[in-house]
């Protein structure tokens, strides 16, 4: 993530530099695809990761819950039934 970030910190400068200068028309078509493709590239991850950390979220509270009942069976078992 932080080296798109960078990629896209660098992009920004570049086009900074380029409005400034006006370095010409192509240098502007293939920083707006960069900037375009990056940016696309950044939502896919993030909503990725977002995806995995809720994936993770459960199967920790799946986990949690599995040794919960793992400890009502042990005491359960340790008394004795009366009826």
């Amino acid at each position: 993530m932080f080296i798109w970030c960078t990629i896209l910190f660098l992009l920004g400068i570049a086009a900074f530099l380029d409005s400034l200068f006006n370095y010409g028309e192509i240098f502007r078509q293939i920083n707006s695809v960069c900037f375009m493709l990056i940016s696309l590239a950044l939502l896919v991850r993030t909503t990725t990761k977002m995806k995995a950390r809720k994936l993770e979220k459960y199967e920790q509270r799946i986990e949690g819950l599995e040794l919960e009942l793992r400890s009502l069976k042990s005491e359960s078992a340790k008394i004795p039934s009366e009826f």
